[in-house]
């Protein structure tokens, strides 16, 4: 599916780690040439016409964002500089704040180092108590469990909409209802999910929402936050410079910009946000619902696949993303990876950023294979048929 758009699928490479970044279509890269080549102007700061042309561009990508995850207000959208610094500013420019100590904030243990760690900081600075929720025996949220962990010291739920391990997809919505009925804010980390399904953040009612370009088509350097606007009204800045502010005296008077504008001090990554919002077009033109049909189509494939090679354990089977997590038996997960990459096929190795998911699988080391709508059945037999003849795989990778 329109892989003729990925100059880099020519050099015979099987591509399968989209859940680290995903490829890069040759129409994304041509909108940043253009800004460099063409109007390469700083915004929001000149009075000529390609300094104009930058700043229009570049906050028309952001009217582009609302709509791609339906927020209520441009206002809502801020450009940062990728999905862990999102999650850093809602930890340290609101909860900060809006916390106190005893307070419980509620994550998982199958959740993203950028999510976990924020959050840990603050919980010793502030004397926070965090729960993780226990996870069913497909390693899965459910609402259920959710529920059974809420106590009246619960302030925040902060998990990811797709896990990068295991791929589970979690009933956002069920998890917001529940959330608000009791006063509890809910942080979503998008960063696996938002490339991949449709995302609406009013029918999910999420309070925040964190996602990066690089992982949908777009550059690396920027990504979003999404809160609703009473909330980032709310938020302080924990960045301070040139561009959020109205002006400052000597005494230390100061004044600040509004939202979104108040969290993008500096010189934003302009080409990075045009490359994002081409991105956004690429994939709109496919359909969200079109890839998330594909890509379980293709892993439903590849589960059936590797099913029938007895050395293969799957951790994830069940999952309804496009995440595979998986070992040979008996062979250290970074060695299957690089076994795999003597045939061109790249996938993870490694705890892929969450670290304590080890409590849930019993094992420190997976491999992930991660797919996108550009990857094919042919990929997919190809790896099978690879991993079907490991009898060489320590005479190779040595």
């Amino acid at each position: 599916m329109h892989r003729e758009s990925f100059p880099i699928l020519k050099k015979n490479i099987i591509y399968f780690d989209n859940g680290a970044t995903s490829l890069k279509p040759f129409e994304v890269v041509e909108a940043m040439e253009d800004y460099y080549y063409n109007y390469g102007a700083n915004i929001h700061r000149g009075d000529y016409d390609i300094s104009l042309k930058a700043s229009n561009k570049y906050e028309e990508v952001r009217d582009k964002v609302k709509r791609f995850i339906n927020a209520d207000s441009s206002r809502e959208i801020v450009f940062t500089g990728g999905d862990t610094l999102s999650l850093n500013m809602i930890v340290f420019g609101f909860m900060e704040d809006y916390l106190n100590e005893g307070d419980e904030v509620l994550l998982t243990k199958s959740e993203h180092a950028s999510l976990v760690l924020p959050f840990m900081e603050l919980a010793k600075k502030k004397k926070l108590v965090l729960k993780y929720v226990p996870l069913t025996s497909d390693h899965e949220l459910t609402p259920q469990n959710l529920e059974a962990t809420i106590t009246e010291k619960t302030k925040v739920i902060a998990v990811a909409h797709i896990t990068n391990v295991l791929g589970d997809v979690r009933d956002i919505k069920k998890i917001t209802e529940l959330a608000h009925q009791k006063n509890i804010l809910v942080v979503v980390d998008g960063a696996q999910s938002v490339p991949h399904l449709k995302t609406d953040v009013k029918d999910l009612d999420v309070d925040f929402l964190t996602f990066s370009a690089h992982k949908m088509l777009g550059p690396t350097g920027v990504g979003v936050l999404y809160a609703k606007e009473k909330y980032l009204e709310a938020m302080r800045p924990i960045l301070f410079g040139g561009g959020m502010n109205q002006y400052f005296e000597e005494d230390g008077t100061v004044e600040y910009k509004s939202i979104p504008t108040l969290f993008e001090a500096g010189t934003p990554p302009i080409a990075e946000v045009i490359g994002l919002g081409r991105a956004i077009d690429f994939l709109e033109e496919i359909g969200m619902d079109n890839i998330y049909k594909y890509e379980k189509e293709l892993k439903e494939y590849l589960v059936k696949k590797l099913e029938n090679n007895k050395k293969v354990i799957l951790y994830n089977k069940k999952s309804e993303s496009g995440i595979l997590a998986f070992n040979l038996e008996g062979v250290f997960s970074q060695d299957t990876a690089i076994y795999l990459d003597h045939y061109n096929i790249c996938v993870r190795a490694g705890n892929h950023c969450a670290k304590i998911l080890k409590d849930e699988l019993n094992i420190r080391n997976t491999c992930r294979l991660s797919l996108y709508f550009y990857n094919t059945k042919e990929e997919i037999d190809k790896l099978v048929e690879v991993l079907e003849n490991t009898d060489e795989l320590y005479k190779i990778i040595i």
